[in-house]
């Protein structure tokens, strides 16, 4: 669980408690929901993260597209529903060498502008001769993104490096020496599913 789930839903649970004792129980009804979606939203599960020369998933979710970005750049897209782990991993090991938000409109993160257009924090990790750029993108209800990393910092594959509240978008830039092995329309996981893995040298 991550410590926002208890924030969260402490608050509201006290708020319901607090509606039944001066008003009655219907009406902590709606805040006990409340909270108990919360502690379901900030579930942080562990995960069996993949050997090999291999890049696994950032985000839980469901693959919407994968689009040639020329030079033998692709992008992967994830879009996350409000009922997805919303804690973001990192695709490889090694160093980030760049972490860089950038401000923008909240844009339903199903759609392909929202790429462009919404706020969205972008990092970058080196590693094992390879770089693989990520973007954590905001959506139209997700209007915070929590990067707990910072250039400089090593990290493991599938190791969290932050989470975007509610529904959100995560991007993944994949360079010629990865090949991709997931489809449009799939269901991944962060940490497990495998996103791409190295071409042979």
């Amino acid at each position: 669980m991550v410590a926002y789930g208890y924030y969260y839903g402490g608050a509201l649970g006290i708020a319901g408690v607090a509606m039944a004792y001066f008003l009655g129980w219907p009406w902590a009804i709606p805040f006990l929901i409340l909270a108990a979606f919360c502690l379901y939203f900030f579930r942080d599960p562990e995960r069996e993260i993949p050997d090999g020369p291999v890049a696994v998933s950032p985000a839980d979710g469901k693959v919407v597209s994968i689009k040639d970005q020329g030079r033998g750049s692709t992008r992967v897209s994830i879009f996350l529903n409000i009922f997805d782990v919303h804690v973001n991993r990192s695709p490889i090991a090694g160093q980030i060498k760049e972490v860089r938000y950038q401000p923008g409109q909240f844009l339903v993160a199903s759609r392909e502008d929202a790429s462009a257009q919404n706020e969205q924090n972008t990092v970058t990790v080196e590693g094992g001769g390879s770089t693989v750029i990520f973007s954590q993108i905001a959506g139209l209800i997700a209007r915070r993104i929590i990067c707990w990393k910072h250039a400089g910092d090593a990290v493991g594959r599938g190791e969290r490096i932050g989470l975007i509240k509610f529904g959100s978008r995560v991007d993944v830039f994949f360079g010629p020496e990865w090949i991709i092995a997931v489809q449009p329309g799939e269901r991944v996981k962060a940490a497990s599913t495998v996103l791409a893995r190295r071409r042979p040298e």
